[in-house]
């Protein structure tokens, strides 16, 4: 081999080990942590791929600065705090990794949080609605959908006020989020002269509640409100018609999945109520191509996937305007959001991270659908 050959051979042996590394270095990393495995699986999918959309949108638009793309890291966090805490840890020792959408569950996005906060790492939930994570004072912490401070009493109203139910029963799993919006639905439901039946709680999990639910036909409610996750609810409904218990029902947004009806079967889902943040994205506006894409993609929309879209342009645009990997610039830019176009209307956050002017939608199904019947806001006093 001649030298003009020998130095080409070294040239390009030097050019394929440069290229992985110069590759990383064109590359921002976002993190995102839901629970993509397991039996919450169907709500962390539906996360996973609108913040995917996101970053594809992003990409197709070009560098978000120089010659920098971005780069989703999802991580599974089986809707565990030890394990989001796990995944906290993983995002914040990874370098590249300048932010993070995500937790899904409360639970697991107040678990994580002292880790992004203590990293100033910005975490922007999609879906976690207890608003004790905001009063934590943690300035690293944001969210682009409703608390359960306004779900609840806006459920609350409606049951009362719309509905006229004047004796319920109440249950919940015992998470941050299933308690915490129970709690919540309480206290706005007893302020309007309504009666608690009973109050229960149960543990996610759990596969009888044959002597719960009996117990609670025993009181005769009205209607039985549920804060907690759809595969529990779907057992439930499954062993209230067993045991004769005929009422109404009513969950927050933690059952406001297409799996409940898959789960329960179409004909004991058919009735229940339910609470999104939000309006359904088909006849939002902003939302409309986004749902459709979605669809085309990955079929039905799931509630929480334009506000994982949303969560992830935040941190975006954020980087864009960041001109860099460092995390504390990202989250000063984070911080400074006004009035980011978002699918469900623009983005903003008060001094605690919470979205500010996000709605309730009240939701029934009807014929193993999710229907639409309004927007929900709770009245004065709640």
């Amino acid at each position: 081999m001649n030298s003009r050959r020998l130095a080409l051979a070294a040239a390009l042996l030097v050019a394929a080990a440069v290229a992985p590394a110069a590759l990383a270095g064109d590359e921002v990393r976002i993190g995102l942590a839901a629970p993509l495995t397991g039996d919450q699986a169907y709500i962390g999918q539906c996360v996973l791929h609108g913040a995917e959309m996101a970053v594809e949108d992003a990409n197709v638009k070009g560098p978000v600065f120089g010659s920098t793309r971005i780069r989703l890291v999802p991580l599974d966090d089986q809707h565990n705090p030890t394990q989001a805490v796990l995944a906290a840890n993983k995002f914040v020792a990874d370098p590249d990794v300048v932010a993070v959408v995500g937790h899904f569950n409360s639970s697991c996005t107040k678990a994580a949080s002292t880790i992004y906060h203590e990293s100033r790492m910005a975490q922007v939930t999609p879906g976690s609605t207890n608003p004790e994570i905001s009063r934590q004072g943690f300035d690293t912490f944001f969210r682009v959908c409703p608390t359960d401070d306004v779900q609840a009493p806006a459920a609350a109203d409606f049951v009362r006020s719309k509905l006229g139910i004047k004796r319920i029963a109440i249950l919940d799993d015992q998470t941050t989020y299933g308690k915490g919006l129970a709690d919540a639905f309480e206290k706005r439901y007893r302020s309007l002269g309504g009666e608690v039946t009973q109050r229960d709680g149960i543990t996610q999990g759990e596969k009888d509640f044959t002597p719960l639910l009996t117990k609670i036909r025993s009181g005769k409610p009205e209607l039985v409100y549920f804060g907690g996750i759809y595969p529990e609810l779907a057992l439930i409904l499954k062993q209230a018609a067993k045991v004769g218990l005929v009422t109404r029902w009513m969950g927050g947004d933690g059952v406001a999945e297409p799996t409940l009806i898959t789960l329960a079967g179409p004909k004991l889902a058919e009735g229940v109520y339910v609470t999104r943040l939000g309006l359904d994205p088909h006849t939002v506006p902003t939302a409309k191509d986004f749902a459709s894409r979605y669809e085309a993609r990955h079929g039905e929309i799931g509630p929480f996937s334009a506000y994982a879209y949303d969560a992830a342009n935040v941190l975006i645009e954020a980087i864009r305007r960041a001109g860099s990997k460092d995390r504390q610039a990202v989250l000063a830019e984070v911080r400074k959001t006004r009035d980011l176009p978002g699918l469900l209307g623009p983005v903003n956050f008060d001094a605690q991270g919470d979205a500010i002017g996000k709605s309730i939608g009240i939701f029934q199904i009807q014929d193993g659908e999710f229907r639409f019947i309004e927007e929900a806001r709770p009245a004065a006093g709640s």
